[in-house]
């Protein structure tokens, strides 16, 4: 009887042993059918704008859909290795940045892993259908922002400042040009880089020596860098133009500096293709995703109705005119996208 007992326990002990594995999940696997996306940014989050804008998007996809959300700062190393992190856990993948260029290596080694490079083209994208790359026409709401500096500078001169001098940067920078010269052919442009997305002190550096130039608006398109233009604006009493997000509303405490923003919409992009990958099992890699005004991926943003609104009724009639204009082809803004 005792050697009966003592089986029948050694078989409960090996059959709960089991249950309680089966119910167990490795590191990275997921509930059930619940997707997991992993954002991987270059640098960190906190920018109140571009990186920010992306993990927007995540938490929103959490909320409505349930998907399951993994995070990677960068710090400005390892790129390759941690896009690899990410794929080892995720079923989607997304990183944000240029700096993330060993995406084609990446994604042919994790074949069942989707990618969704942000603000770049993938080389050889036309032969990597778990890739999609999602572009912007940042150029076509830089053209209205510039319109607005020069409506709005006191002095004649306005000032751009960049994180680095790279194509998508510049792309920004001649829309905005091509705005301002477009509401007065004499304004002048001041431009300088900051080299980095995540030094609010070199950022406040370069809006100091804008200023120095006569530039009294200065748009910033430098991540967190731009924090440090905000700061510069709100001390010395000249105004800034924000991006990626309405940073009147991001970044609150330099409402009364910044007029308005470029906002890019980065994180509905990333929202309204993971969206359709859950709900409609859509995907559409191998390709490169433009996303522009006439989507209602780019605009220019105020705020809300608690916002200081320094940019006059009128003025604002004028950009949703030149919006339409561009929308329409009558209004071809330049670009350094090729």
């Amino acid at each position: 009887m005792k050697k009966s007992i003592s089986l029948l326990l050694v078989f409960a002990l090996i059959l709960s042993a089991f249950v309680g594995l089966s119910g167990c999940a490795s590191e990275g696997e997921t509930e059930g059918d619940k997707l997991t996306v992993s954002i991987v940014v270059s640098t960190g989050f906190g920018d109140k704008s571009f990186n920010d804008s992306a993990l927007a998007g995540g938490e929103k996809l959490v909320e409505d859909l349930g998907i399951e959300l993994k995070t990677i700062e960068c710090k400005g190393e390892n790129f390759k290795q941690y896009m690899m992190d990410a794929a080892d856990v995720a079923d989607v993948v997304v990183p944000v940045g240029w700096e993330f260029w060993e995406i084609g290596d990446v994604a042919a080694e994790y074949p069942d892993v989707k990618f969704i490079w942000v603000d770049n083209v993938a080389d050889g994208i036309e032969s990597l259908p778990n890739v999609l790359c999602i572009t912007y026409a940042q150029n076509e709401g830089s053209f209205l922002a510039g319109y607005i500096a020069a409506n709005m500078s006191a002095t004649g001169v306005i000032g751009a400042m960049g994180g680095e001098d790279v194509i998508t940067i510049n792309d920004f920078i001649v829309g905005y040009k091509q705005g301002a010269e477009y509401a007065n052919p004499d304004i002048k442009v001041e431009k300088n880089y900051a080299n980095s997305y995540d030094d609010p002190a070199a950022g406040k550096e370069c809006a100091q020596a804008l200023h120095d130039l006569g530039a009294d608006i200065i748009f910033q398109i430098a991540g967190n860098s731009g924090n440090g233009v905000f700061e510069a604006a709100k001390e010395g009493g000249y105004y800034a133009i924000g991006v990626d997000q309405d940073q009147k509303i991001s970044a609150p405490e330099f409402d009364d500096t910044i007029i308005c923003s470029m906002k890019k919409e980065v994180g509905n992009s990333i929202y309204d293709t993971v969206k359709a990958l859950v709900e409609e099992d859509t995907w559409e890699g191998a390709r490169v995703w433009v996303a522009d005004m006439a989507t209602g991926y780019i605009s220019i943003a105020y705020g809300d109705e608690n916002s200081t609104q320094q940019v006059g009724d009128d003025l604002k009639a004028e950009v949703d005119a030149l919006a339409q204009k561009i929308v329409s082809g009558e209004i071809e803004v330049e670009t350094t996208r090729e």
